[in-house]
Parts: C-alpha cells; sequence; structure tokens
C-alpha cells in the first residue's frame, strides 16, 4: 500500500526526533569544527589562493572552508541540530519527569523475583510494625518511599538518586543553548541581504569614505567580529569584516582612539607582550573611559568586545635612495615613501609603480649559510660553480643551522611594471655578517608562495655600498673595457718576460671576457664556454675566465680610486675577498629582476594596533550551555537511581529487592548492607539507622 501524508509526516518527526540523528549531525559539526581549527579562517582570499593553488582553491571555496562557522550548511546543521534535539527533549521529556516521579508502587510479586538482587527472609514482628521500621530505615538512608496495600501483603517502594534523569534532560538542553547561541553569532541575516542583492562586498583599494552603504553595516547590528586597524594617535569606529573576496564596513557605537602601543620581545624576536592604551569615546553621550587592553584581556562597552589581536606598521616615514641597476649607470636619486603608499620611479626608459609594503625595526633571523640558490648559480655550468666555490651568490638561510642574531631594520616592497606585473622584494638597511664578511641584503620573490631569494651586496671598507655599484657601472661599461683590459695586462705581465704580443692577446681575451660578463654575467660566459671550448679543457677555461674577471675587477677598482683622486690599493686578503664577492654578487644581479636597488637610509617608525570588535548575542546562551552540560554529565556519571522493594507479606514471610541503573560493585555492597540491616530491624526491632 502507498505511505499515507500522515505517515510520511510521522517518520519525517521520527527521524528528527531520534537520537541517532542527532548522533550523526554531531559527528559532521565536530569533524567542520576540526577543519575550522586546523584552517585558519576568513583570512583574504589572496592568502588561500597561494596556499592551494589554482585546482584547490576554488575546491575550497565551494565548500565554504575558509569561513566553516559562517558557512551556509555550517548554519543549516546547526539549525537541524536545535529542531531534532529540542524534539528529543520534547518526546523524552514528559517520560522521564514521569519516571523520576513514580515509586512504581504497581509492582509484582512475580516481578520482584526476577530482580538480580532479591533476597526472602521472615519476621516475627506484626505487619504493621514491620511496616514503621522499614519506612523509619529507609528514610534514614536517604530514600523516599510510598507504601501500597495488596491482597494478603504490603509493598513499600522507594527510591533514591531519581535525578539521574535529568542529566540527560540538561546534557540535551545545552546542546540546544549552544547551538542556538552559534546560529544567533552565525551572519544569516547579512546573508541573506546578500542573496536579495542588498549588501555586497567591496573592495579595500580606496578610502572608507567612498565606499557606498551597500558595503556597509550599522552600529545595530546583531552579530559580528571584525578587525579595526589603528596607527598611533589616530581614531575610528569602523571594523573591517572579511566577507569572501571582499570586505564589508562594520560602524561601531563608539570611537576608538589609539594613544600608545607597547610591545616587549624574547631575545629569539618573538613578541612577548604587546597591549594598546586606548581611549573608547561613546559617539551618543560623548563619554570617555581609557583602558589598556592586551591578549587575553579584552574590554567590554555597550555589547562590543575589544580584543588585542595583533600589530602592524601605521605608515612609518621612510627615506631611500634609488640605485640605478642599469648597465653603466651610477646614478642615484633620494625619495620619501610611507609604508602602505606608492611612489613612482623612472630609471632610464623603465617607468615603475613602488609600493611600499612593510617596515620592520630590527630582524631576528637564522644567519647560518645555506647552499647557493641564485638564479644566477642555477643556469651556470656546474664546473664553472665549482670554480667560484661555494660562496657565490644567494643568501639564503640553512633550514638546519641556527644563528641568530639581530640583523636590524628592514622594509619590504614590491615594484610593478606598466602591464601589471610585480615583483616583492625585501630590503635591510644595514650590512649583515656572514662567513666574516659584511653585506647589504636585498631579497626578491616572484609570488607570496615562494621564499626570497637573496642578493648579496658586499659592503666596502667604510661599511656602504657605494664601492660595488660603482664597479659594477665599470664592469658594465663597454666603452670601459678597453682600458680596464689594457691595465690588467700591463700589470699581469710587468717585467722583461712578456712581449707587447703576449700583453696585446691577453688585454683582447680579457676584453672579451669583460663584454660576455656584462651581458649576463655567468650566464652568458657559461654558453659562450659550451660553444667554444672542447668538454675536457673546460674546466681549466672556467678558472682561467674567473682569474681573469677578478684581475679586471681589481683594476677597476684601482681606477675608480684614480679618479677619485685616492690612493692606490695594496691587495691584502680581506680586499681580495671583496673582488671575489664583486664579481660574483655581480652576475647575480643580472636576475634581480628590477633596475633599481633601493636603499632604506632613515626611518621614522610608526606604530599601530588591529583590534579586533566583537559583538556575540549567544556568547551568553553558550556560557549557559556549557554549565548545563558539566551538570548534565555530573548527574549522569555520579548520581546512581536506585530503587528498593520490600514486600512483608500476611504469612511473616518478607521480600527484598533491590534494581539500579548501572550494574556496580558500589550496588552489590549497597543491597548486602540493606538486607543485613533489614534482617536485623525484623528480627530484633532495635535498629533503625
Amino acid at each position: 500500500m502507498p505511505r499515507t501524508p500522515h505517515s510520511l509526516g510521522r517518520q519525517f518527526y521520527e527521524l528528527l526526533s531520534s537520537m541517532r540523528f542527532a548522533v550523526s549531525l554531531l559527528t559532521v559539526l565536530a569533524i567542520a569544527s576540526v577543519i575550522g581549527t586546523v584552517l585558519k579562517q576568513n583570512e583574504p582570499y589572496n592568502n588561500y589562493l597561494n596556499q592551494f593553488g589554482q585546482f584547490w582553491f576554488p575546491v575550497f571555496e565551494s565548500l565554504g572552508l575558509y569561513a566553516v562557522y559562517h558557512a551556509s550548511w555550517f548554519l543549516a546543521i546547526l539549525t537541524f541540530l536545535v529542531i531534532s534535539t529540542s524534539l528529543c527533549i520534547i518526546r523524552q521529556a514528559p517520560g522521564m519527569v514521569k519516571e523520576m516521579k513514580s515509586f512504581r508502587t504497581g509492582a509484582r510479586e512475580a516481578s520482584l523475583r526476577q530482580f538480580a538482587h532479591q533476597h526472602v527472609t521472615h519476621t516475627a514482628l506484626p505487619r504493621s510494625a514491620a511496616e514503621q521500621q522499614v519506612t523509619a530505615y529507609l528514610a534514614a538512608q536517604g530514600y523516599k518511599s510510598r507504601n501500597k496495600e495488596q491482597p494478603d501483603s504490603l509493598l513499600v517502594a522507594a527510591k533514591a538518586g531519581s535525578w539521574n534523569r535529568m542529566g540527560y534532560l540538561l546534557a540535551h538542553s545545552a546542546i540546544v543553548l549552544i547551538c542556538v547561541g552559534g546560529l544567533l553569532d552565525g551572519d544569516l541575516p547579512l546573508k541573506l541581504e546578500m542573496m536579495l542583492g542588498a549588501k555586497q562586498p567591496a573592495n579595500l583599494d580606496k578610502p572608507y569614505a567612498e565606499i557606498g552603504a551597500e558595503s556597509r553595516l550599522g552600529p545595530e547590528h546583531w552579530s559580528y567580529r571584525g578587525n579595526v586597524f589603528l596607527p598611533e594617535g589616530k581614531r575610528s569606529n569602523i571594523a573591517v569584516l572579511n566577507v569572501k573576496d571582499g570586505a564589508m564596513l562594520q560602524e561601531l557605537p563608539f570611537m576608538i582612539t589609539l594613544k600608545k602601543f607597547h610591545i616587549e620581545h624574547y631575545s629569539t624576536g618573538m613578541p612577548k607582550r604587546f597591549a594598546s592604551d586606548i581611549v573608547v569615546t561613546d559617539l551618543q553621550t560623548g563619554a570617555e573611559i581609557e583602558r589598556t587592553i592586551e591578549v587575553n584581556k579584552p574590554f567590554e562597552y555597550r555589547g562590543v568586545s575589544l580584543y588585542q589581536a595583533s600589530f602592524e606598521d601605521g605608515g612609518s616615514r621612510l627615506k631611500i635612495k634609488a640605485r640605478s641597476l642599469l648597465p653603466g649607470s651610477t646614478r642615484v636619486s633620494d625619495a620619501e615613501a610611507v609604508v602602505g603608499e606608492s611612489l613612482q620611479l623612472r630609471q632610464g626608459e623603465d617607468a615603475m609603480r613602488v609600493e611600499i609594503t612593510g617596515f620592520r625595526p630590527f630582524n631576528i633571523e637564522n644567519m647560518a649559510r645555506a647552499e647557493p640558490a641564485s638564479e644566477g648559480e642555477k643556469k651556470t655550468l656546474a664546473m664553472l660553480n665549482r670554480a667560484l666555490d661555494s660562496a657565490t651568490g644567494s643568501g639564503a638561510k640553512s633550514p638546519d643551522a641556527k644563528d641568530l642574531k639581530n640583523v636590524g631594520p628592514s622594509f619590504s616592497y614590491k615594484i610593478r611594471d606598466a602591464t601589471g606585473q610585480a615583483r616583492e622584494y625585501n630590503n635591510y638597511m644595514v650590512p649583515v655578517m656572514q662567513d666574516g664578511r659584511s653585506y647589504f641584503m636585498t631579497g626578491m620573490r616572484e609570488t607570496q608562495a615562494d621564499g626570497f631569494r637573496y642578493l648579496r651586496i658586499p659592503a666596502d671598507e667604510s661599511d656602504k655600498p657605494d664601492t660595488w655599484f660603482a664597479l659594477r657601472a665599470l664592469l658594465t661599461t663597454p666603452k670601459e673595457h678597453a682600458l680596464i683590459a689594457r691595465r690588467f695586462a700591463a700589470r699581469s705581465m710587468s717585467g722583461t718576460g712578456f712581449s707587447d704580443t703576449m700583453r696585446t692577446r691577453l688585454a683582447d681575451t680579457a676584453e672579451r671576457t669583460l663584454l660576455l660578463f656584462s651581458e649576463r654575467g655567468f650566464e652568458s660566459l657559461g654558453e659562450f664556454i659550451n660553444q667554444t671550448v672542447p668538454d675536457n679543457e673546460r674546466e681549466k677555461a672556467a678558472d682561467v675566465f674567473i682569474r681573469v674577471l677578478q684581475g679586471c675587477t681589481w683594476e677597476a677598482w684601482q681606477l675608480l680610486r684614480e679618479r677619485q683622486k685616492q690612493k692606490p690599493l695594496d691587495m691584502n686578503p680581506s680586499r681580495a675577498d671583496f673582488v671575489r664577492d664583486t664579481v660574483n654578487n655581480i652576475s647575480d644581479s643580472f636576475h634581480y629582476g628590477a633596475p633599481v636597488y633601493l636603499e632604506l637610509d632613515q626611518f621614522e617608525e610608526v606604530k599601530a594596533s588591529v583590534i579586533q570588535a566583537t559583538r556575540s548575542p549567544g556568547q551568553a546562551g553558550v556560557y549557559l550551555g556549557c554549565a548545563l552540560l558539566v551538570a548534565g554529565v555530573f548527574f549522569m556519571l555520579y548520581v546512581r537511581e536506585r530503587r528498593l522493594f520490600v514486600l512483608l507479606k500476611d504469612s511473616g514471610e518478607v521480600l527484598l529487592a533491590l534494581s539500579s541503573n548501572r550494574k556496580t560493585l558500589d550496588t552489590d555492597a549497597e543491597f548486602a548492607r540493606h538486607q543485613e540491616a533489614l534482617e536485623t530491624l525484623l528480627n530484633h526491632g532495635t535498629r533503625t539507622s
């Protein structure tokens, strides 16, 4: 027979109100909560795209994993769990309450004799006297009892611990309260408004004042969790809520002013404590309240809790020297920039927009030496790498060795070309010691998912990068190559043992080497060796080219000092290291990816605090639910329901029976104690406790 609508509705009701259905929903919620704990929530979508890639990013986005606790399916499960658990309570509560009140005075003798704990004894006392003795004993033991006359007998039915069943009601009620609290703290109204087109996220690429009402939420919005960005000395009443690939602006009912930001660090450079001195100004009354908030010490005002979330740069002002990396150029220009803003630069025919993205007043870095990993090294022949030794190129850190040092201030920026493509850079202000020598470190990466690859610019004897840039300009200027090559040949073949022809050949070789090197560094030299030198001679040829390059670099250094009207230099181990570093890092600079190097000259730091503003109307319900859950578990685990029956027959026979909701050793001991005590009472009539 086809099912009737009534039977289908009844079955649906049975499903919703069943414990199995509720437990299944709880299991799904538990798994979702694990995901929400492991995967950082409500981050900008670009962060997830860099982390998961083009394939998995849209998959996880469609599942709502980037905001699990606000996902539609999560809120739907919460709703069904509330309905299911509420129906369970409605179905089970009346029966449980009735059972708690019941004394089961209708129990039959045959039924009592089937109990696991039952005992038969006799008494010579009249039934009325026996009834008084049993009732008094049970009351003294904490039992409540009811008596019922039966044919030829009297049943004394007693109970204790019947509140055990309250544990189930409290635990189920706790689940309902917690889920309702979660729904109240969800963003169901906002989702509905977005579905109807009344609200839509905005891109925060313009001032807040220019963002329209369709991307704003009023102070009366009932639930939110957003971040307020506050530089020192600034004020704001706007919290930013990350929504999908955009953001919503949440207006607060008060203004927050950051007076001072405090931060303390461990020796490793990790923050130990950070706190904000704030002034909260009520927009209605004008009342001002000063507070200091820090991690785990929030401040609540008008239903909004303010937490210390993190800190950032608040727009530090930087003075920068832009040094040209164009071949043959020594141009240096000054510029001023503010973190978070952009400036325009031009090097030759290249127009660039420089976006200053961050500043750090000090950095604790692991300065342990790593294996070379620069782009130039990857493209250079293996034999050339061996000839150059292991010091070539990269300043990347080793993942294993540890050598933590404060390497001073740094700033990060992006250089965006005319096509919109950008590379990110991270430059240190002061020289960094590595392998006993000083370098100015400048890192570059194509995307945020990549690690920085570092170009190490050797510091000169004045701890400046000036000499390296001047030498690079000389060595990459073709019209200077002939002079440098002749000077190198004359110095290398000084004396009477060398002919002019030999000097000329060496000068030609040096000039050719400089020309090749000025194109793409070791990469062009490696290609030339591959094309012109037999396999068995390439190792030797690579060593010759390196020696020629280092000799020409020394001559270029001497020529530079002559033009600067300075005394010639004497060769020593430190200057020999500087020459080798200069050659190696000029080669790496061809793969730097920008025609300019930005050197941080001076700075004025401005700190900023990130304060999380949270309104959680369901918070009280969640706390109450947790308290009820603890109480419910206590009742279920530590309160045992016991029912004790004493059947007094007119014949003098006494039947004693005990039941409990849990079989434990305590139940056996309790029954034995009651059995002994009642036998003593009914036979002697003196013991009552």
